[in-house]
């Protein structure tokens, strides 16, 4: 069985990280696992994408064209414009496909103008499309926020400040509707709650869907001596040190770093002030940074594996105060770290966090309850190290990269076997 998994990235992002991760954990269970990319980053010989500056350039100049019509709308003006892709620029990728000839498909996050809506009607074998958020079943948002219209047709689109049905969303959505109804597609949610959602669109309520969660190298990703790690890091090594980080860490709302300030102040009134310090990743420091009235240490961009194993085996908690979240590799990675996790009970939290026995959920956006859930995980040493183990333990349980290797393979070849067949 030869499996083509399809990405835009291999290491660069979330999605793209987690999507390679799976490709590692194939090789492990004995899948014939190759990738093809637009932008590789890695030097892995079973990773394709397109080499030359000219096919670079052209990469660009798609990119840039296919956002060209989103001009006709606020959200193209807006500073906190949310995502949103239209994926109507012509792509090359079926020869490609072709020359490697794979038995079955497995899409990832293909957007950036990598990957046009109509081609998945040109592959000619059984797919497989794991979704890293909810763009797949809407009219281009790649998080809906309050917004449900995907369970009809999209149309008078928030995120597009638009008051018309037929917008941009209502296009994007009728073209899936129109290129995707005879395909061979199965559907791969991490999380319990996106496939809750993609269940309830009208694109996806009548196709199989199957939840996979992430896996991670537990070898890599595993509890690190915290006096080691801190050392390694200049961290200080008499204070609790609460850890943030994200792609964007500071600058991407969703992630919802302006709520951690919120409960920040909180733990200031409780007076934290004296015995914490914050640590953040995925951010430098600014010019001018913001006064959260702590000693705050900002680490920058971290890519590999073992600077990430070090910063989460420093801290004594993680907090992500996402407002919408698939299942976030941070989370992953900190509790197999065995570093309870902090976050509101929302997305893919649930998945990954036991409340009050790896970590705390927060009510969905209530600040005084995120600062009670830090508060919670690091006032009392014992229970501490109760959340830890169970944080460790969850992972080995649940989210190895066997595991996910196993459960993939067994679906491709489920899916591989009824194709005969029919």
């Amino acid at each position: 069985m030869k499996a083509l998994l399809l990405s835009h990235y291999d290491i660069d992002g979330g999605a793209a990280r987690a999507t390679y991760r799976l490709h590692q954990g194939l090789h492990k269970v004995g899948v014939d696992s190759q990738m093809l990319v637009q932008t590789k980053s890695s030097d892995d010989k079973t990773v394709f994408a397109p080499s030359g500056n000219l096919e670079q350039s052209l990469s660009t100049l798609k990119i840039s064209a296919e956002v060209l019509p989103l001009k006709l709308y606020k959200v193209h003006r807006q500073k906190q414009a949310a995502t949103f892709s239209l994926q109507w620029f012509p792509d090359k990728i079926v020869p490609q496909i072709s020359r490697i000839q794979p038995d079955i498909i497995n899409l990832h996050w293909v957007n950036r103008a990598y990957l046009k809506i109509e081609t998945l009607a040109k592959f000619n074998c059984p797919l497989v499309w794991t979704l890293h958020d909810m763009w797949a079943f809407t009219g281009g948002c790649h998080y809906s926020g309050d917004c449900n219209r995907y369970i009809a047709n999209c149309g008078a689109c928030p995120q597009l400040v638009s008051s018309h049905n037929w917008d941009l969303s209502r296009w994007v959505w009728q073209r899936k509707r129109k290129a995707w109804k005879n395909l061979n597609l199965t559907i791969v949610t991490p999380s319990s709650w996106l496939a809750k959602s993609a269940s309830s669109s009208s694109l996806f309520r009548d196709l199989k869907i199957e939840q996979i969660p992430y896996g991670l190298d537990t070898h890599k990703y595993r509890p690190i001596n915290k006096k080691f790690a801190r050392e390694i890091l200049n961290l200080p090594q008499d204070r609790q040190l609460v850890l943030f980080g994200s792609v964007n860490a500071t600058s991407d709302k969703r992630k919802g770093f302006h709520l951690l300030e919120s409960a920040l102040q909180e733990l200031r009134q409780f007076g934290w002030q004296d015995k914490l310090d914050l640590v953040i990743f995925g951010a430098s420091q600014p010019e001018n940074p913001p006064e959260f009235g702590f000693k705050t240490h900002y680490l920058g961009t971290l890519n590999d594996d073992l600077s990430l194993a070090l910063v989460y085996s420093a801290a004594d908690v993680f907090v992500l105060p996402s407002i919408e979240d698939n299942l976030p590799n941070t989370v992953l990675e900190a509790i197999a770290c065995g570093t309870p996790s902090v976050a509101f009970n929302i997305g893919g939290m649930p998945d990954m966090i036991e409340h009050q026995q790896n970590g705390y959920l927060a009510q969905a956006f209530k600040i005084e309850d995120l600062a009670n859930g830090i508060t919670w995980v690091l006032e009392n040493k014992e229970r501490h190290e109760k959340l830890s183990y169970r944080a460790r333990e969850k992972t080995e349980q649940e989210f190895t990269l066997e595991i996910q290797g196993r459960r993939y393979s067994s679906l491709f070849e489920e899916i591989l076997a009824k194709d005969k067949l029919s």
